[in-house]
């Protein structure tokens, strides 16, 4: 080949690239940037995504595992900053926010999507009439109780708390002939203290903010639901606001309480105690109308701006369709999404998952706020305020229902 030829072979490939028609020789792969939550990648969704890159020629999924303390904050800043990620695995109650501020995309569900889950999964991550995440991870609450510290204090180790009373009752029982504490009380200054609190909520009608978008904090049932607490935190592990929910797990799994509110996973963990134990649904408060619990999910959220929008709502909608969901959920651990015959079989195989699915139907959703870091912290200083006796509960409540009118 001669010079000329090849400074002419050159001048054609960059006219090529130049006008976008070298294109198709000779470009990259498009990366999409996903950003998942947790500490380590779920072997489920390794597999999954090579199954969608395989199924979509050209697209190359480059994931990123974050903590979950930096997670959000991460990918919300990445958004504002014009560098956003396509899809991140994020809490649901980050949604408000992140749609409200334009920074993520819409994904609307089909009537027959929104039934196939269960009831008010949908609603976690729907406000103003549509869905802003594809759920992808759900966790339920039930009350899990040592039946050797039941028989020691002289309760019924076969007979469970039904009601906010009993359960009052049985921990300071346990208390007062062992002890032990009877309660593990979460109010360490972390989300879960929210978290926890609204299991009493749930178990007793009551509600954060309605459909209309009215704060609805100071109500009977709530002031109920906070003196409950205030109650038993008498008979609690000492110092309840250095315990996040796993710090007061581990206390549980060694023995040492008496009661817990506790998700699926705390199941996996009993399997070699060296005490009896038994787990129920959550005791109920005196305006519950059923089992309740808090609806907790997390979502696939798409960012905007970033040029492969379908394509990243294309896989949060593939990662999280019913047979790719059902594996993960088993590979995890986690209270399942939908209903269905592998559910039914889940229970037929361990009832203990029982209570965790017929909490559902009472229960509520994570309150969701366009200032959900506003909402947590305001929730978290009430439940201190309280369990502490800086301030006694109707006082607390109409406080915090007064800040969170300004994180509607």
């Amino acid at each position: 080949m001669s010079m000329q030829t090849r400074i002419l072979g050159g001048a054609i490939v960059a006219l090529l690239a130049s006008t976008g028609f070298a294109s198709v020789a000779f470009a990259a792969d498009t990366e999409m940037a996903f950003v998942e939550c947790g500490d380590t990648p779920s072997p489920v969704h390794v597999a999954t995504i090579k199954k969608w890159e395989e199924a979509n020629p050209g697209y190359k999924v480059n994931v990123e595992v974050v903590g979950w303390g930096q997670c959000q904050d991460k990918v919300t800043q990445l958004a504002v900053a014009g560098n956003p990620v396509g899809l991140a695995y994020i809490g649901s109650r980050a949604l408000k926010q992140l749609a409200s501020n334009d920074l993520i995309v819409p994904m609307p569900m089909t009537d027959d999507e929104k039934k196939s889950y269960y009831n008010y999964v949908a609603d976690t991550v729907t406000f103003g009439g549509t869905q802003w995440g594809r759920p992808v991870a759900f966790s339920t609450k039930a009350l899990y109780w040592n039946k050797d510290l039941f028989t020691a204090a002289g309760l019924d180790p076969e007979k469970p708390p039904t009601t906010w009373a009993e359960e009052i009752a049985d921990a300071k029982a346990i208390k007062e002939k062992t002890g032990i504490a009877g309660f593990g009380v979460v109010a360490k200054t972390f989300d879960n203290t929210m978290h926890q609190f609204l299991h009493w909520v749930y178990t007793n009608g009551g509600s954060v903010i309605d459909a209309d978008g009215k704060i609805t904090l100071d109500s009977p049932q709530n002031l109920a639901a906070l003196t409950a607490l205030k109650d038993i935190t008498a008979y609690a592990e000492e110092g309840p606001t250095a315990y996040e929910q796993n710090e007061v797990r581990a206390i549980f799994l060694d023995g040492k309480l008496g009661m817990i509110q506790a998700a699926s996973g705390a199941r996996g963990l009993l399997k070699d105690a060296k005490f009896k134990w038994g787990v129920t649904l959550l005791p109920l408060g005196p305006d519950a109308k059923g089992p309740g619990t808090l609806l907790i999910t997390d979502s696939m959220a798409v960012f905007k701006n970033t040029g492969y929008e379908d394509k990243a709502a294309d896989l949060a909608k593939f990662l999280t369709n019913p047979e790719n969901q059902s594996a993960y959920e088993a590979e995890q651990g986690l209270t399942p999404l939908r209903p269905g015959p592998a559910v039914d079989a889940l229970v037929a195989a361990d009832a203990n998952w029982k209570p965790f699915l017929d909490s559902i139907q009472f229960g509520g959703p994570e309150p969701l706020l366009t200032d959900y870091v506003g909402l947590q912290n305001t929730m978290i200083e009430m439940v201190q305020s309280v369990v502490t006796g800086a301030a006694e509960p109707q006082a607390a409540l109409t406080k915090a229902a007064g800040e969170l009118e300004a994180f509607k």
